[in-house]
């Protein structure tokens, strides 16, 4: 393959969030983005980044991936039902359980680079399990089939609610995952009235995240501000809410900021 695409990092660590949350996977985080969102946790991969060719990265992967891949292949595990995970360590991406570790396109924002599409291709060509992190302020209609898409709607308090591409539902299956981060009273409000707006648990899972606050290295000046007059919510106000309000939603925490240290890069 002759594409390439500006890369900040590789690196094997736990998906720490999603309903994958907790199991091994390799992330290849690609340089650049085109919102600036209040949270952001990731703003080093704004800029920073090496170009290396679609092979370089596969290899990549396969070398961080080498030791939790059996000798022989036994038995290929049965299909999971649609809108269920497998664990198996065998088997590919397009059917037949999940092949671990997960490899994961994140950054930035992926689908910025015209690369990412094929490199994606050829990860589930190469029997992976491939997941997409992707803003929701781009198209998704070309990414893979077999990709699982874990797309934000991105909420107010991120200051870009303006940004959402609400065409991509038309786009999603039950294997994609749709993602609301949540740090204020009126982003839950908003988050809640979207789900009934368009009826997304009957699209996907829906996660509702908790935004982690930012540590003092991570506040990048570019970021948007937290417009004026919003309320924070704690995590347990959070939970409790919905809770209280029956919300078809999974409840996550970062889970790889509870292991590591918040600022920590390549976990």
């Amino acid at each position: 393959m002759s594409e390439t695409l500006v890369v900040n990092e590789i690196y094997l660590s736990l998906q720490g969030e999603s309903t994958y949350a907790g199991l091994p996977c390799v992330f290849v985080r690609l340089t650049a983005c085109n919102l600036r969102c209040s949270y952001c946790d990731t703003a080093y991969a704004f800029a920073e980044g090496k170009r290396r060719s679609l092979d370089s990265i596969r290899a990549a992967v396969l070398r961080l991936a080498k030791p939790f891949q059996p000798a022989k292949a036994t038995v290929a595990p049965a299909a999971p039902r649609e809108g269920t995970h497998g664990t198996s360590t065998g088997g590919g991406a397009g059917g037949g359980g999940l092949r671990l570790p997960l490899v994961e396109l994140t950054g930035g924002e992926p689908l910025l680079q015209p690369g990412a599409l094929p490199l994606m291709r050829a990860l589930c060509d190469d029997g992976w399990t491939v997941l997409l992190e992707t803003s929701g302020a781009l198209d998704i209609a070309r990414v893979d089939a077999r990709v699982h898409r874990i797309m934000d709607l991105k909420c107010p308090s991120s200051g870009e609610v303006e940004r959402n591409r609400w065409e991509n539902l038309d786009h999603l299956r039950g294997f994609d995952e749709i993602k609301f981060v949540i740090g204020t009273q009126e982003d839950y409000a908003w988050a809640k009235e979207r789900i009934a707006e368009h009826r997304l648990e009957q699209v996907c899972p829906l996660l509702c995240s908790w935004v982690h606050p930012l540590a003092p290295a991570q506040q990048e000046p570019t970021l948007k501000q937290v417009p004026a007059g919003q309320t924070p919510i704690t995590r347990q106000e959070l939970a409790e809410r919905i809770l209280a309000d029956a919300l078809p939603v999974r409840f996550q925490l970062q889970l790889h900021k509870v292991i590591w240290p918040a600022t920590q890069r390549g976990v």
